[in-house]
This record gives C-alpha cells, structure tokens and sequence, in this order.
C-alpha cells in the first residue's frame, strides 16, 4: 500500500530539525494527549464496570434475586410449606426464609440504628459472600442469645466478641399505659465483613428462632428470598414465583430494589465514556494543528518531490503516515498503560492513600472496601478502535492540502 519511498519520506518528516521545534512540541502534545486520553477511558471504564459487578455481586450474595415481603400485621406463618413448594419450581437454587427489622441497638457507651436480620445458620453458609464474611467466627456460638455484628458497626460503637449489646425495637408490648419497647441483651459471638459498607455498618445477624422469639412473631417470618442459578430467567421464574404464593405477599426482584442505584451507575458511566472522549478528540486535533504546521514549513520539499514525479497520491500518504503513526503508538501507549493500571489499580490506591496520608476511596461514599475495576475487551475494542478512527481522520485534511499544494506557487514565495 505505501511503497519503500515514502515511508523513508514521512520518517525524515517526523524527525524535527532543530528549527521545527515548535511543530514538534504540538506533535508531542497530540501523542501524549491520546496515549493519555486512551489510558484515561480504559481506566474509568473498567473501574465503572468492576464497581456495578462487585456491588451487584455483593447485593446477590447477600440478598436474593426475589424477594416476598409480608404484611407487618400478618406475617408468613405456612412459611415452610411455601419454602417446599418454591423449592420445586425449576431455576429456583434457594429459598431462605428470614426475619428483617430495623430497631436500635445499644451497648451503654453508645448507640446506634441498625437492621436486625434473622437467619438460619445453614441458610447463611449457602451464600458465598455471607460465608467469606464469616470467617475465624467459631458459628457454633452462633445460638440462643447470640448475635453476629457487622465489624464496622462494631468499631463505631467500640464492641469486641463477647460484650454485650441491647436491643431495643420501637414495636414492643401494648399495656394499659401505652406501647412499651421491647428491650433484651444479647452477647455478640463475633462480627461479620461482607466487603459492603451498607452491610458491615448497619447489619446485625440473629439466629431465626431468637429473632421469633425476639418480635413476637411465634413460628412465622417477615421475608422469604429466593436465589437463581440463571438470573436471566427472572421475570418468567418471578411468574412462577407469584403463582406458587398466592396474592398476599408483596414480590419485588432485585432489579426493582436497586433500579434507581443502577441507573444512575449506568447514566454516570455514559456521561464519563462521552466526556472522556473529547480528550481524545482534542489530541486528534492537535494532529491537525501539527501536520498543517509541517505542511506549511515543507512546502518547498513538497515542490521539490512533485518537480522530480511525486504524484499528488504519495504526497497524501506520506503525510496520511505521519499521521497515522502518531495515532498508533499513541493509542498503543495508552493501551499498555490503561491495562497495566487496571490489572494494578488497587496496589495503585493503596501505595497513593500511604503516600499522601488521606482515604482516596472511601467505603462509606463507594459502599465498597477495596477499588475494583473489570476489563471489558469489546469496550476496550471500541476505544481503540475510537480512538485510531478519530486520529486517522485528522490526518485527512492536512494530508489533502499537501497534496493539493501547486508546487510552482510553493517555489515562487520561498
């Protein structure tokens, strides 16, 4: 496609003279300015990705992909016999029934919000990231008057593993004098990180049959959560679902709980792509500022090459390959750079927060403890692929106007 002289051409051309400086400065701006703008995207993207996977990972290894709320006058009281008959329906890999409220939690030197969720130790062991959060907690402690308390909440509070805490919940007994608050200590047998600041913050686990015990609720529940193993099949097993329950309980799926969350997840990383890009469009621009520069300074050279046979062709692709060239090793660059950050953004974060002394991600502002990111090879595709078509494009025009050049008229004024 390009023959051995002009490549020989655009290499001397991309070699600045001592008195080219300038048009150098402003092709090195272009270069830097897209391995930078490349890098930059991949970088967010990926981070962007990894933290919708790692927060929608941690929510569905908490919570389940359904789940049936009861009324709070009438709780699930044939909650076993709905567990069976959900248990048979084909995709449904779980179903853990539950008691969930939020009460206040007290321990003498503070006090703190927090919801109350009681659970079935061999429920709880079936979730991956309940069990990771479980680990070095002897769970045979985990019974009668014992609770599991989320770590950070544990710290907020200044509790250890064996202190004891009161729990106070605002729907207590009626008597002749008004509603009394219903209020028992338990000892803490250990605390919980699930990785998720809203869980580790807030959260407080209880054996089901304390937490009956506890709200009053004889041998019912408040909740039943229903775990898939193909949640692409959610909306026809969500049918099914429905139809096995009955019209009493309230169903929600895990797409209507946290719609407004992922939305704005999902509407955060279109604006970040579009305006990331103009990084990369105000490089490509600088290409054009640059070779129209160096065609304006070769226009004796490009006279000299048509009075000797250049056609108009070759002097459009010589500079088309200086052009290029600037575009490839820069979107390359940036490329290496993106990756290499990505595969190393959490060594990256931890070495930066040392360094300046200040919390670069905060887990009470990102939910999450540790900084993800998640390379998409389709997404980084597109960027490259954006990135040299934005580069390739702004070689077109100063390219067409060297070739365009009447050499006589560039001879005449030099």
């Amino acid at each position: 496609m390009f023959s051995a002289f002009e490549r020989l051409v655009a290499r001397r051309y991309l070699r600045a003279k001592r008195k080219e400086g300038f048009i150098s400065v402003i092709t090195g701006f272009a270069f830097t300015g897209i391995a930078l703008g490349v890098a930059t995207l991949i970088i967010v993207m990926s981070v962007m990705n990894g933290f919708r996977s790692e927060l929608l990972g941690r929510i569905l290894g908490i919570n389940g992909h359904i789940s049936m709320l009861a009324d709070t006058s009438h709780p699930f009281n044939n909650y076993e016999q709905a567990i069976t008959e959900l248990s048979k329906i084909d995709n449904v890999k779980m179903v853990a029934p539950m008691i969930e409220k939020q009460l206040l939690v007290s321990s003498g030197r503070a006090a703190e919000g927090a919801m109350v969720r009681g659970l079935r130790l061999e429920d709880m062991l079936k979730k991956e990231t309940i069990k990771n959060g479980l680990d070095g907690i002897d769970l045979n402690e985990f019974s009668g008057n014992s609770v599991l308390v989320g770590y950070r909440l544990a710290q907020k509070m200044g509790l250890v593993p064996g202190d004891e805490i009161t729990l106070i919940s605002p729907n207590g007994k009626v008597t002749a004098f008004g509603t009394v608050p219903r209020m028992k200590a338990y000892r803490i047998a250990g605390t919980f990180d699930l990785g998720m600041y809203e869980y580790d913050a807030n959260f407080i686990f209880m054996p089901l049959e304390t937490a009956q015990v506890y709200f009053g609720v004889g041998d019912a529940v408040t909740n039943i959560d229903v775990t898939l193993y193909h949640p692409e099949f959610l909306a026809q097993t969500k049918q099914s679902v429905r139809a096995a329950v009955g019209p009493d309980a309230y169903i929600v799926d895990w797409t209507q709980s946290n719609a407004a969350f992922f939305n704005a997840i999902d509407v955060e990383r279109n604006v970040m792509f579009i305006i990331l890009t103009l990084i990369i469009l105000v490089a490509a621009f600088n290409i054009i500022t640059g070779l129209i520069m160096l065609v304006k300074d070769k226009g004796r050279d490009i006279a000299v090459l048509r009075s000797i046979g250049a056609t108009k062709g070759m002097i459009m692709r010589i500079f088309f390959m200086d052009g290029a060239f600037i575009g490839v090793v820069g979107t390359s660059i940036g490329l290496i750079l993106g990756v290499l950050f990505c595969n190393n953004i959490e060594n990256i974060r931890q070495f930066l927060q040392n360094l300046s002394g200040r919390e670069l991600f905060s887990a009470e502002i990102y939910f999450l403890s540790r900084l993800p990111a998640e390379i998409n090879p389709t997404e980084v595709a597109t960027i490259v692929g954006l990135s040299l078509l934005l580069s390739f494009l702004a070689t077109l025009y100063p390219a067409w106007r060297a070739a365009k050049m009447d050499p006589v008229e560039a001879l005449r004024y030099e």
